[in-house]
């Protein structure tokens, strides 16, 4: 009852955060950017191509908002901000004079109506995993919410390959007018010619990229040559120091990302009896169930499991790790409640050749404890592993 006050009072926000900016939307080529994991990567790609093919673009991501040449911090554990605020920032690229707007869209900005009356010219769905179920209960209606953006959209484009695929093909075919379809193992609209090695799941993020942009009229030879000079966000799988041992920050926190992201990281980084040694955690009062299916995830692939925090919020930390050490499978793991000292002691323990692989946080500044948030940069928490190590 209390969501469905909490849905109307963003429904009307968000009509009069419409009309005090203008219906901004109408006057931009809107991309919208759903699914669980891979959304980030995406939204900068497109935006990225786009701007390397000339055209005036901005975007909204979870790192932050780029309209024009300025760049906006949009909160703290933000991917789609306050309907007053998507549309403050809709009607500056307007005034920028831009043609396309990509914009980073969650599951919960779309039930909440905080981005109604957002008009979609694309929507593309990267994939629907497990993730959120404390919210939208089942993953059939996780799926249903999804595609709420790509029935608000001109083109609709989805992953064949993907769980979700069956179900949005039969939702999408009487509410879309142009539906494509991207992926690997089916028959679909699009193919990557990217030749280059992809790591984990950005094969599908430069594939939904690719499409996107396609469907958008840049040429083959314009969105291959951005592809090459394409950065990843700050903390997708960044390699952050390799002097020995090596250490990498990636954003993944969903057993699906660990599945896609540590097969990789395995495979390319650790070598000749060298070790990979995995720090996490799992958000507290979110999805409780995907916490043994992370566990069993990275159990499969790592060497050494450190379980830490990471935005417990009100929850007791150690429940929460002993939840996801319930799907750890004969690998060995230890609790260091303190993230800093999780991490300082994975440094401590690695030997050179080694891997350091810290997951959950990534560019995010702060981390929740009981109901205040605190100060947190995981990049500098490295390094100052880095130094304890190096003494």
């Amino acid at each position: 009852m209390f969501q469905t006050f909490k849905n109307i009072y963003h429904f009307f926000q968000a009509v009069i955060a419409n009309i005090y900016y203008g219906f901004p939307s109408r006057k931009l080529k809107v991309i919208g950017v759903t699914g669980t994991d891979g959304k980030t990567t995406t939204t900068h790609l497109i935006y990225h191509i786009l701007k390397t093919a000339g055209k005036k673009v901005s975007m909204v991501s979870t790192v932050y908002a780029k309209i024009g040449t300025e760049e906006f911090d949009t909160g703290l554990h933000t991917t789609t901000p306050s309907s007053f605020l998507v549309q403050k920032l809709l009607k500056k690229a307007a005034e920028n004079g831009d043609e396309f707007f990509v914009l980073e869209t969650t599951s919960h900005a779309l039930d909440q109506n905080r981005v109604f009356g957002v008009k979609y010219f694309v929507g593309v769905l990267t994939n629907v995993t497990h993730e959120h179920l404390d919210y939208h209960k089942t993953y059939e209606k996780y799926v249903d919410t999804k595609a709420k953006l790509l029935k608000q959209s001109n083109i609709a484009i989805i992953n064949s390959d993907d769980h979700s695929f069956e179900r949005l093909d039969k939702i999408l075919k009487y509410s879309v007018n142009k539906v494509y379809h991207y992926g690997f193992k089916h028959k679909t609209h699009f193919r990557l010619p990217y030749k280059k090695p992809l790591v984990g799941y950005n094969r599908y993020n430069y594939l939904a990229a690719f499409s996107v942009a396609s469907i958008l009229g840049i040429d083959e030879k314009n969105i291959l040559e951005a592809m090459n000079s394409f950065k990843l966000p700050p903390g997708r799988l960044e390699v952050v120091y390799d002097k020995g041992p090596t250490v990498i920050i990636d954003f993944a926190h969903t057993p699906n990302a660990f599945e896609s992201v540590l097969p990789e990281i395995k495979k390319n980084y650790v070598h000749n009896g060298s070790k990979l040694i995995h720090v996490f955690g799992s958000a507290g009062l979110r999805d409780k169930t995907k916490r043994p299916l992370m566990g069993k995830a990275s159990s499969r692939y790592v060497d050494q499991i450190i379980l830490t925090e990471e935005d417990y919020r009100t929850e007791k930390m150690e429940e929460i790790c002993r939840q996801i050490a319930a799907g750890i499978k004969n690998k060995p793991f230890i609790l260091i409640p303190d993230r800093q000292e999780a991490i300082n002691k994975a440094m401590v323990m690695a030997r050179k050749n080694d891997v350091v692989l810290a997951t959950g946080k990534a560019h995010e500044k702060s981390l929740c404890r009981g109901k205040k948030e605190y100060p947190w940069d995981e990049f500098k928490a490295v390094n100052t592993a880095l130094q304890i190590r190096n003494k």
